[in-house]
């Protein structure tokens, strides 16, 4: 798809000029020839205002607004450093957040078992309606951040689901609970609007730790869910399980709204342009405008404005190969981890572990996050020419998972036969290990797709990344589906009943390795073929 297809702004041609007292200043002389130009420009010089033109594709070759590429002194890349990890932390409590809300739900089974006659398999439906729309909630949000600002799309996000959190806690009903797990899951915006914010404030060389550490904020609120909300339903009982994440959900909101700033270049620039317009309003600056003020908020609510935007995240999910790829990788890799770890409960329950403890033994998978997240960054630290190296070769960002990746197929492989218990002399400490072993493996498939798809498409990042969710939450939700069924059908009633549907999992595993090594070597056969990606890297590098 063509580049122009995705272009929210109609620049006008007037110049642009600057102060070098701190300020962009302009004043429209369409249709001029070029003495005229000239001639206002050295008038301007004069007055002590150098002249500071901006080169667009317009007939004239300027225009009088306020963008990225010529103005990044307004826009959240200028920001210390300090104020970026500040955000960052924050942020991190929105990722935990969505990513808890995901992931509580299980431990309320006991409860709607008792309280709504249901059975385990019956309550699953709310988490697969949860996770699949979570999919296209995740979809569905990222555009909006990026044609109308991150902060409150984002706000509005977490505000609906904090509401649905209240019903799923209040639910008179199980019809009720499932669509408090339906809106909630649709509402969630996920992590594609957070990297997103990534990709506001850092360039693809130095974005490195602010993604990892953002993506260890995701993958630790699947975690620290179970942990809780097991502790939670054995003392307090399971509508304290939903009102739990409640109460975190409004301690988040309240991060958000009072930490958070808006990161989105457009915004700070349409700010920017009226602040010079107001202290400038009888000089050139009063015809400054921002990016999109230059194309008005009712232009960009038209029907047609609107489908377009909405469809972007799918379009470069289906037409750009490098999307496509990372995101069926990583969304594979989450289903099979979610199907694998099913039968953590059941193999733990060998050893005479109650929900609580159980819960407690989920803290070998952050353990194995952290070693991954720490990898990930001292990688990056003690190789000083790695940033450089992986912008002469994007898919060198794949270095370290090969390396990495076998390790979610040795885990799940090494959970199989873990899960033959205490009777064939496996400690209780052994099933754990290989938790950790897929945490690990986890970790690296899922930083390593959504630092290159931040890279490759910048300002577009949300609908990039919003794929790779959008494939990890639908396949996870699917594979609810079927993966109780798998453990009640195959080797019943025989010490293999754990052991082969694991085992399964594992050797899928193994092949879902492959596709990291082709891309790892072949991936300029897929950066070529993804056309918009291609527009954007020469646009960043002045073509």
């Amino acid at each position: 798809m063509a580049r122009d297809e995705f272009e929210l702004q109609d620049h006008g041609a007037p110049i642009v000029i600057g102060s070098d007292r701190g300020s962009s200043v302009a004043k429209d002389v369409v249709n001029v020839d070029q003495h005229e130009r000239h001639t206002s420009d050295s008038n301007k010089a004069v007055a002590g205002v150098s002249v500071d033109r901006i080169s667009n594709n317009e007939p004239d070759g300027f225009n009088n607004i306020l963008e990225e590429k010529t103005h990044p002194q307004y826009t959240a890349k200028c920001w210390t450093s300090q104020r970026k990890w500040m955000i960052l932390v924050a942020m991190w409590f929105v990722q935990v957040s969505q990513n808890y809300n995901a992931a509580v739900f299980p431990s309320m089974f006991p409860f709607i078992e008792e309280h709504f006659h249901k059975t385990s398999e019956q309550a699953n439906i709310g988490q697969m309606l949860f996770l699949v729309l979570y999919a296209f909630g995740c979809e569905l949000w990222a555009p909006f951040s990026e044609d109308f600002g991150r902060k409150w799309v984002l706000f509005s996000s977490l505000f609906l689901v904090f509401c649905w959190q209240i019903l799923l806690g209040a639910s008179p009903t199980f019809t009720a609970i499932l669509v408090a797990r339906a809106l909630g899951g649709l509402s969630s915006a996920g992590g594609s609007v957070t990297l997103g914010m990534v990709a506001d404030m850092y360039e693809p060389e130095t974005q490195f730790q602010a993604v990892a550490f953002t993506c260890f904020g995701s993958v630790s609120g699947s975690v620290f869910a179970p942990i809780i909300s097991g502790i939670v339903a054995m003392t307090l009982g399971g509508r304290w399980v939903a009102y739990m994440s409640v109460i975190l959900a409004g301690l988040t909101i309240l991060i958000h709204l009072f930490i958070v700033p808006e990161t989105r270049a457009e915004v700070l620039l349409d700010r920017k342009a009226k602040q010079i317009r107001v202290t400038d309003a009888e000089g050139p600056g009063k015809d400054i405008k921002g990016p999109w003020e230059a194309n008005p908020l009712k232009a960009r609510l038209q029907p047609r404005a609107v489908w377009k935007m909405l469809y972007r995240p799918y379009v470069l999910l289906i037409t750009e190969p490098i999307v496509l790829f990372n995101s069926l990788l990583s969304g594979f890799s989450d289903a099979l981890i979610f199907s694998g770890l099913e039968s953590f409960g059941y193999i733990m329950a060998k050893w005479n572990f109650n929900q609580a403890q159980v819960g407690y033994c989920f803290a070998s998978l952050m353990i194995g996050y952290i070693i991954g997240w720490a990898l990930w960054s001292l990688h990056y630290r003690l190789n000083p020419g790695r940033p450089a190296k992986n912008n002469n070769c994007p898919e060198e960002r794949l270095w370290l998972l090969c390396w990495i990746v076998p390790l979610e197929a040795a885990g799940l492989i090494g959970l199989a036969f873990c899960s033959l218990g205490p009777n064939y002399g496996v400690p209780w400490i052994a099933p754990l290990i290989c938790v950790g072993l897929v945490g690990i493996a986890n970790y690296g498939i899922y930083i390593a797709t959504i630092d290159y798809l931040i890279a490759a498409y910048g300002p577009y990042a949300a609908s990039a990344t919003g794929g790779n969710g959008f494939c990890r939450d639908l396949f996870a939700g699917l594979a609810a589906l079927y993966t109780k069924k798998a453990y009640t059908t195959i080797a019943v009633n025989t010490p293999y009943e754990l052991v082969w549907p694991t085992l399964i999992f594992g050797i899928i595993g193994v092949a879902l390795a492959v596709p990291v090594y082709v891309f790892y070597f072949k991936g300029e056969w897929f950066r070529v073929r993804s056309k918009y990606a291609m527009d954007l890297e020469a646009e960043r590098q002045g073509h």
